[in-house]
């Protein structure tokens, strides 16, 4: 189980970080530069991700 959140919420995160980068316009190149929505989206894929490898790592320590 906690390999699984470690991947899921690094990819969640890695997501959310491009999907920030390209609704702020730092990463051109998509329909998604430079719209607000995205950078929203992004913003909370990233921290959700972060939550899910923070919960890994936690789950690594108890045991």
């Amino acid at each position: 189980m906690r390999y699984v959140l470690l991947v899921a919420g690094g990819l969640i995160a890695l997501m959310g970080t491009v999907w920030l980068l390209q609704g702020v316009g730092i990463l051109p190149g998509s329909f998604m530069t430079g719209q607000v929505f995205w950078a929203v989206v992004g913003a909370i894929f990233l921290v959700l991700g972060g939550a899910l490898v923070f919960a890994g790592f936690r789950l690594s320590n108890r045991r």
